[in-house]
């Protein structure tokens, strides 16, 4: 499993116009070849700020075939106004160690 992590920094007074749009987009991801799921944290030190974090079964499922697909600029449509800059984007590869609360008990 791959988890991309994109910081995104929405432009000042954007806010709930681009959370109008991300709900839009999860179908886009749900249909996703290699898609296994997405959220969206909110930061609470910098009110600007959102992590899109979005769990893949392959590198290739996100880099190549979604990026290259309609939905990937379906997506861009609906969110990229909204962006004060580029996305920055990381891929991490899921490690076994760590916890939930329901595991321990």
């Amino acid at each position: 499993m791959v988890w991309e992590i994109a910081r995104l920094d929405i432009r000042d007074g954007h806010n709930q116009a681009f959370e109008t749009a991300l709900t839009e987009a999860v179908p886009l991801f749900a249909r996703a070849h290699g898609c296994r799921g997405m959220q969206v944290q909110h930061s609470t030190e910098h009110p600007q700020r959102y992590y899109l974090i979005v769990d893949w079964n392959t590198l290739d499922d996100h880099t190549i075939r979604f990026r290259e697909s309609d939905d990937f600029t379906r997506w861009r449509d609906l969110v990229g106004e909204h962006f004060a800059q580029p996305p920055a984007v990381e891929h991490t590869d899921r490690l076994d160690v760590g916890f939930t609360v329901e595991s321990v008990r």
